[in-house]
């Protein structure tokens, strides 16, 4: 449970300060995620990037319990995922990133749920127990 913990830890505040950062500037979204759709090399380094955060996650922490340690391993598994899609399809990515910055409504959505995961994995990594 150790390791989950230091991994929620570091997983968790950095998943809040990215929703944090997305719904604060909701409103210059498209301005700042529309270079995306111009510029799949972004696309792919952004790709490798998740890929070994994902891959270091889940080399080190693949458990599947039936506690709350299993979001450590969804998280780690969701991100060596995206990573290799971003890799595998950057044109197609950055075409969808792209259309995806224009609603955001869809934005906001996305970015309450990962502040929803965010904040439950720092408080089960900083809170007691």
């Amino acid at each position: 449970m150790v390791i989950s913990k230091t991994i929620a830890g570091l997983v968790g505040p950095t998943l809040v300060a990215v929703a944090a950062a997305l719904l604060l500037n909701l409103g210059s979204i498209s301005a700042v995620l529309e270079p995306l759709s111009r510029d799949p090399a972004l696309v792919l380094i952004y790709g490798m990037l998740l890929f070994v955060a994902g891959l270091a996650i889940v080399r080190t922490h693949n458990r599947w319990a039936a506690d709350w340690s299993t979001l450590v391993t969804i998280v780690g598994w969701l991100l060596v995922a995206g990573g290799l899609i971003r890799m595998l399809f950057p044109l197609k990515f950055a075409a969808v990133a792209g259309d995806m910055s224009q609603s955001s409504g869809v934005m906001a959505v996305v970015a309450v749920l990962v502040l929803a995961v965010g904040a439950f994995l720092s408080f089960k990594a900083y809170g007691s127990s």
